[in-house]
């Protein structure tokens, strides 16, 4: 793939210290591979997390609620799982995930937020698994 662009390596530290450095390096293994689709990998780091998620203005805990937010309105399940990993990592609880998704209810409608409860629950339930997740 060549050197990566300082906002590739931003956002890849990123979520590195987010989702820790396992994770980090399969990052940086498959960006750098021939695998199908290497460059979303390197699109999501540069663009989302190099540069949106690296902005000034808000704290990474608020932008994961929002990130949440738009993900349960836009029913993206498995993308949603991902993102409630990385909201416990900066801070939000269990509490506050679901109050996040009661929230919804009004705004998404009630069959986008049920299916969210049912990602977040999967989520919820592989994360325990793995480690202790906050009330």
């Amino acid at each position: 793939m060549g050197t990566p662009s300082d906002k590739q390596e931003r956002g890849v530290r990123l979520l590195g210290d987010v989702l820790g450095e396992p994770l980090e390096a399969d990052l940086r293994e498959h960006i750098d591979s021939d695998d199908f689709g290497k460059q979303c990998a390197a699109w999501a780091a540069e663009f989302a997390y190099g540069t949106v998620w690296s902005r000034e203005g808000l704290e990474n805990r608020m932008r994961s609620a929002v990130v949440i937010g738009m993900l349960m309105a836009l029913r993206q399940t498995e993308e949603l799982k991902h993102h409630v990993r990385i909201a416990l990592d900066f801070g939000i609880t269990q509490k506050e995930l679901e109050e996040m998704l009661y929230l919804a209810v009004p705004y998404a409608g009630f069959p986008a937020a049920n299916t969210a409860k049912h990602a977040m629950k999967d989520a919820l339930r592989d994360i325990a698994s793995s480690r202790a997740v906050p009330d």
